[in-house]
């Protein structure tokens, strides 16, 4: 009997503030690791450089990083101040994912809407994305010049696809029962695709952005590694050429860090654009967290 009652008894279900504080921990808990395992890399790294059993002239070492930066702060690089080199990659960057993005866009929804569209450029975007995106650069850069838009154009090259690919699977994978019942309601060809098949599809394009925000970036970097005035990768190319490690590291240093940022407003935008959808449990995103 008194099991019987014990199995039958309710079970206590989680309040919400102790959700909230499980919540809590939780992201306590994973900031402590990330600072954790910055301080065990980082403090590793300067320990084998100042022993010597990696050599600092080849492979740097965190404090001559930071001394790099407080010299590019202070006195500028050799092609201007350091903001400057950071304000015409970003610059690069945002175009080439704007550009991008509408681009692939607007292709992967018409082609996946068209399907002798689809047919026909398949081949010839299945040539283009083969192709090393160095070569693309080099070619850009013979067209456009050593300029702003060359770097613009390979860095909307890179976003271009993983937009297209995205948003051309999530309108092939629309339920098509949906499109059925707005079509027998008297919608238009536009009408379903503006209020049925981008809204469904909207979940694969958002998701493509956060791999296409870090490729904006890469496009920009190469590009001005292949050939360019100013900028942050042709800030790496220098100290590489000079053999300065604490240079290309402390650039890299920089890039991720504006990777990072723009990954956080990528965050936001996307909690903006998705928030119909029910909120996801706390071990998902555990990456991006």
């Amino acid at each position: 009997m008194n099991q019987t009652a014990a199995l039958e008894a309710p079970i206590d279900e989680p309040t919400g503030a102790t959700v909230r504080a499980d919540a809590q921990r939780r992201k306590l808990m994973v900031q402590l690791g990330r600072v954790a395992l910055a301080v065990i890399v980082l403090g590793g790294w300067q320990l084998l450089t100042a022993t010597k059993v990696l050599d600092p002239f080849f492979f740097g070492s965190p404090v001559g990083i930071v001394l790099r930066l407080i010299d590019w702060l202070q006195n500028g690089t050799a092609y201007g101040s350091l903001w400057e080199q950071v304000w015409i990659t970003l610059q690069e960057s945002l175009l080439g994912f704007i550009a991008g993005v509408v681009s692939g866009v607007f292709m992967g929804v018409l082609l996946g809407e068209i399907p002798y569209l689809a047919d026909v450029f398949t081949p010839y975007i299945k040539i283009v994305n083969a192709l090393p995106r160095i070569v693309l650069g080099s070619v850009f850069v013979m067209w456009l010049g050593l300029g702003m838009p060359s770097k613009v154009m390979l860095a909307a090259v890179l976003v271009f696809f993983v937009v297209f690919f995205n948003a051309f699977q999530g309108v092939r994978s629309v339920d098509r029962n949906y499109v059925s019942n707005v079509r027998i309601l008297g919608g238009s060809r536009l009408q379903v695709v503006r209020h049925v098949v981008f809204p469904s599809a909207m979940t694969w394009i958002i998701a493509s952005l956060h791999v296409a925000l870090g490729f904006s970036i890469i496009g920009a970097i190469v590009g001005e590694f292949l050939g360019a005035q100013k900028g942050l990768g042709l800030v790496i190319s220098t100290a590489q050429n000079t053999f300065d490690a604490n240079g290309v590291f402390a650039a890299m240093f920089i890039i991720g860090a504006l990777a990072l940022s723009a990954e956080a407003l990528m965050e936001i935008l996307e909690r903006r654009l998705l928030r119909w959808q029910p909120p996801r449990s706390s071990g998902d995103g555990a990456m991006g967290g």
